[in-house]
């Protein structure tokens, strides 16, 4: 049975999963709003981060799952996000952008190879944001999920939904622990629209 997880929460994904762990995958699920958002554009900012048109103050929310990979120094070595879907070393891939929430089940997921992330990545952020700029008061049902990618059972659920005037949330962490790999529900909520918006942000909980 999955972890419904509290914030500041650390499971190890070994022990929750009953085995070492080989492949997750980080699900985010969001409640639909039904008109158009805006559409993105842009690619590498700054050399790692992406951009877009500017926020929208209504229509479609559109919520963003990204996650960051950071050296031992706790400086950032790459990311992946709708802008760069696969990291550079391949051990992770964004299956691609949900601008509305529609459907059922996880509307983004971000899929790891743990057993292909380099030995210099120490850990793992995930984060969400509005790329659409609406706050948290908007968004219904949000919550991240972490799936062992062998037999897509649940280990581990953290739900999003605390409503507020936040733009994004930094959602939890995998890091490394005495040779296994830990999850950290982290749970703070954030403000901007893109990954580098949130990067400052990020650094206190590394």
């Amino acid at each position: 049975m999955a972890i419904n997880l509290q914030k500041g929460q650390k499971i190890s994904l070994a022990k929750e999963s009953g085995g070492a762990l080989s492949k997750v995958i980080m699900g985010l699920g969001w409640d639909a709003v039904q008109t158009q958002a805006p559409a993105k554009s842009g690619g590498f900012l700054s050399g790692m981060f992406g951009g877009g048109n500017a926020a929208s103050s209504g229509g479609a929310i559109d919520l963003d799952a990204s996650v960051v990979l950071f050296n031992d120094q706790n400086k950032p070595v790459d990311v992946v996000y709708f802008g760069q879907l696969k990291s550079k070393d391949g051990s992770i891939t964004h299956t691609g952008d949900n601008r509305t929430g529609d459907g059922d089940g996880d509307d983004e997921q971000i899929i790891v190879e743990l057993s292909r992330v380099p030995e210099t990545v120490k850990s793992l952020v995930f984060t969400v944001s509005s790329y659409t700029g609406q706050n948290f008061d908007s968004v219904q049902n949000a919550y991240c999920r972490l799936v062992d990618g062998s037999n897509q059972s649940e280990i581990a659920r953290y739900t999003l939904s605390a409503q507020g005037t936040h733009t994004a949330q930094i959602m939890a962490k995998l890091y490394r622990h005495n040779g296994e790999w830990k999850m950290h529900a982290i749970g703070e909520n954030g403000t901007g629209r893109t990954i580098e918006n949130l990067l400052p942000q990020i650094i206190p909980h590394l």
